[in-house]
């Protein structure tokens, strides 16, 4: 089973680069423009794993958004990746603090990008197999 990777960014051409990227791999990839529209197709599509842009416009901003999947019961189990621009340690210590399981800044490699979501579905599918 492919696992499912929810790509959350304002900017097109931002997930555009994330798809091809992990087009690479064996991942089922959605998108989504902001963070009410993630927190909507989180609940349906119920993905593994979510790339989450920090700063997006709207009511819902990247870390509300991880912060709610964190907290739902049925999500929490849910991975999420924050991507930002920020890169100073308290910021990074916000994402995580939110409920990130990782923080990578922008702008990062695509490799180091495939290599994260690969790590974490394997560590996903190690847990789900015991």
């Amino acid at each position: 089973m492919k696992t499912k990777v929810l790509i959350t960014d304002d900017q097109a051409d931002i997930r555009k680069l994330v798809r091809m990227t992990l087009d690479i791999g064996d991942f089922e990839v959605y998108e989504a423009d902001s963070g009410m529209s993630a927190l909507e197709m989180v609940q349906s599509v119920k993905p593994n794993i979510v790339l989450m842009d920090i700063m997006m416009p709207g009511d819902v901003d990247g870390l509300q958004a991880c912060r709610w999947i964190k907290d739902h019961p049925s999500l929490s189990n849910t991975a999420v990746i924050l991507l930002s621009g920020r890169d100073q340690p308290t910021d990074i210590a916000t994402g995580k603090t939110a409920g990130a399981d990782v923080y990578l800044v922008k702008p990062f490699g695509s490799s180091q990008l495939l290599d994260t979501v690969t790590q974490i579905a394997e560590r996903q599918s190690f847990f789900s197999d015991l």
